[in-house]
């Protein structure tokens, strides 16, 4: 079964959808705050059993797979005929778009990865010798953020992926026209 650009877009769409729902997901689950567990001269946080740190990290994976997908969609050879880098970014549309699907990609990968890490990093270093300490989570509304913004960005490389085609289908009627001359 070939590759198609419309079975590629089937994949960066999928993939950046189920980046959105895990993203939300982490969101909505994540605890507000830890228990504050007081010692001999330290704080020790007891955080509830959320799955919020490893749905952020699905996340951010099928992001980056959604964005890996995109950018190879571009510049895969389709039927065995490839179009050299050139022609795709001499389109200024075509060259927008990529840049702001790869922007979008970055932003939303910080802004899941951020508050992911913090979250791993709360629930496995959970003593603290600061007696005030209140046992904070990550911040909310980034995981959100993030999910929002990884949603953005498939929908970004689909629109790049239907411009990256018509400059394919421009470029090899071209070709096939000068061919003939």
């Amino acid at each position: 079964m070939a590759l198609t650009p419309t079975r590629y877009a089937m994949v960066v769409a999928t993939l950046g959808i189920a980046s959105f729902t895990f993203g939300i997901l982490a969101e909505l689950k994540k605890a507000p705050a830890g228990e504050v567990v007081s010692g001999k001269g330290v704080v020790i946080c007891k955080y509830p059993s959320d799955p919020s740190v490893v749905l952020g990290y699905i996340s951010t994976a099928l992001l980056a797979a959604a964005s890996f997908a995109g950018y190879r969609s571009l510049f895969y050879p389709y039927k065995g005929k490839s179009v050299p880098q050139s022609a795709f970014f001499a389109s200024h549309w075509c060259l927008s778009y990529f840049s702001v699907a790869l922007f979008t990609s970055v932003f939303a990968a910080i802004f899941l990865i951020w508050p992911t890490v913090q979250g791993h990093i709360h629930h496995t270093k959970n003593v603290h010798t600061d007696l005030l300490f209140e046992c904070p989570t990550a911040k909310t509304g980034f995981l959100g953020g993030g999910a929002f913004a990884s949603l953005n960005s498939s929908l970004f490389w689909l629109v790049c992926l239907m411009l990256a085609t018509n400059v394919r289908e421009d470029y090899l009627d071209d070709a096939d026209k000068n061919e003939l001359i």
